[in-house]
């Protein structure tokens, strides 16, 4: 297909009837639009959905919110031209990468360093996109069972847990918690896309909180992040903002390279291939259209989106289901409401006093917000455990990965010369992986035969939801797609 061919089928949306809301029942296909006035509206509601996590991630990371901001809009563009515009997804900051992005700060590495490791991963990824496209989803499974794929998406969240315990919520004790029960509230008692936002919503009120007890009660005596004293200061300090300019260019970080470094972050790739393959797998079903043959496409352009990102000192990227979250509750699922959301990304790129005003969020929010997003990761891995049956009676998926997770977790270390170590997610994540092939291998044939009975991975048919918010409960009813309408269960019960 020529360029020219491409672009056409990208940016040609039909006019849904009359450019007004559908009517209940139908829905605004991909390659199609309502009138630009409302597209510009569910453009902005995208923007809203994937705005909390996709500045966080980069802020827990060390890395710049307001160039990741700037970048998930580039590599949304990117995303929806290789997939022909028949996928409509944004693509925010990954969470995969958080773990291994701290263990390379823990291990010395600077922001050059971090950006490094994840272009590497996001090549890994494309070359992995590239391969499910010609050789088929089914390679994925054989090589990344749901066992296997649980194990490693679970290792990564909960080695998270003494950063949130150590580094954020110390910071203000007080605020972390009352972040962290607003954020537990609002996913509960909320409905619909206010329920998807629970963690913007979070981050608004605990910065609102420490402004006001920076009013109140004055300045609070704590250890900063990094510091080993505890210092007397604001909770949260507006110079910054006020000395940043109104517009400009964020500030670039070029790559830098290390096979240690890159090994840190590699695991990150087998969640975001469940990731993408769920994605994709969740609008099939919504849009009720054959997508599998877009699988490997959705993968490889994540790939793209992350070396593109990472290439100039963004963020990894991913497929967000905060908005899968607005199709269903818009029925509209126009790829242009999309390039609206990447626009509107680009142009908050290039303010830097909005950059600044995320940069000064407190310590204390980010620690009632990670308590959360990092134990939904993990637990996220035994969510893919349930909804493909695993059987955790057949030692094939007990010992391997149940050492695995372990080395995970408690960041145990090999180390084989001074300058070469494997270490916490890296080498769980290896471990899991080949000791279960290899068990596999040599376990008795009854031990194999009990493997079948088990599901099938995310790219062969199930949905997989990430920490972003596709989960199957919001707001108490269980939500499922039919076409365009959505059925709700009452799951109270």
């Amino acid at each position: 297909m020529h360029v020219e061919e491409a672009l056409e089928m990208a940016f040609s949306w039909k006019l849904y009837g009359d450019g007004k809301t559908p009517p209940l029942g139908e829905a605004v296909a991909p390659d199609e639009r309502l009138s630009w006035p409302r597209t510009v509206g569910i453009g902005a509601q995208h923007v809203v959905a994937m705005f909390g996590a996709t500045f966080v991630f980069p802020l827990i990371m060390g890395l710049d919110p307001n160039l990741a901001i700037m970048m998930s809009g580039v590599a949304t563009i990117l995303f929806l031209l290789i997939v022909k515009g028949q996928v409509p997804s944004y693509l925010g900051t990954s969470a995969s990468f958080v773990g291994g992005v701290v263990a390379i700060r823990a291990n010395g590495g600077e922001s050059s360093d971090v950006v490094g490791a994840i272009l590497v991963a996001g090549v890994v990824l494309a070359i992995v996109g590239l391969v499910i496209h010609f050789a088929g989803v089914g390679v994925v499974n054989k090589v990344l069972p749901p066992a296997v794929t649980g194990a490693v998406v679970m290792l990564i969240g909960f080695n998270l847990a003494p950063v949130a315990a150590g580094i954020y919520w110390p910071q203000d004790q007080w605020v972390a918690l009352a972040t962290m029960a607003f954020v537990i509230v609002c996913s509960l008692a909320l409905r619909g896309f206010l329920a998807r936002i629970a963690i913007l919503l979070g981050l608004i009120f605990g910065y609102l909180l420490s402004v006001l007890l920076d009013v109140t009660t004055g300045p609070i005596t704590s250890v900063l992040g990094g510091a080993t004293e505890a210092t007397e200061h604001d909770r949260i300090n507006f110079d910054a903002v006020g000395a940043a300019d109104w517009f400009g260019l964020p500030t670039v970080t070029f790559p830098t390279f290390s096979l240690n470094f890159s090994l840190l972050v590699l695991p990150a790739v087998i969640a975001l291939v469940a990731e993408n393959a769920g994605h994709v797998k969740a609008v099939a079903e919504m849009t009720k259209r054959d997508l599998d043959p877009m699988i490997g496409r959705a993968v490889f352009a994540d790939g793209v989106g992350t070396v593109v990102a990472s290439a100039v000192g963004g963020s990894p990227t991913t497929t967000y289901a905060e908005n899968i979250g607005v199709m269903a509750a818009t029925r509209v699922y126009s790829t242009a409401a999309y390039y609206v959301a990447a626009i509107v990304a680009i142009l908050l790129g290039l303010i830097p006093k909005f950059g600044a005003l995320i940069n000064i969020v407190p310590g204390g929010v980010l620690g009632g917000i990670t308590v959360v997003l990092y134990g939904m990761i993990g637990l996220l891995g035994a969510k893919i455990w349930k909804e493909n049956r695993v059987d955790f009676a057949n030692p094939i998926n007990l010992v391997p990965l149940a050492a695995g997770i372990i080395i995970g977790i408690g960041n145990v270390t090999l180390t084989f010369t001074d300058n070469f170590s494997l270490a916490g997610i890296a080498l769980g994540s290896i471990v899991a992986v080949v000791a279960w092939h290899v068990a596999r291998a040599v376990a008795p044939a009854d031990m194999k035969a009990a493997l079948l009975r088990e599901g099938r991975h995310p790219a062969a048919g199930s949905t997989f939801g990430h920490v972003h918010g596709e989960e199957a409960l919001v707001g108490g009813h269980e939500v499922t797609e039919s076409g365009a309408d959505t059925v709700r269960r009452d799951t109270n019960r």
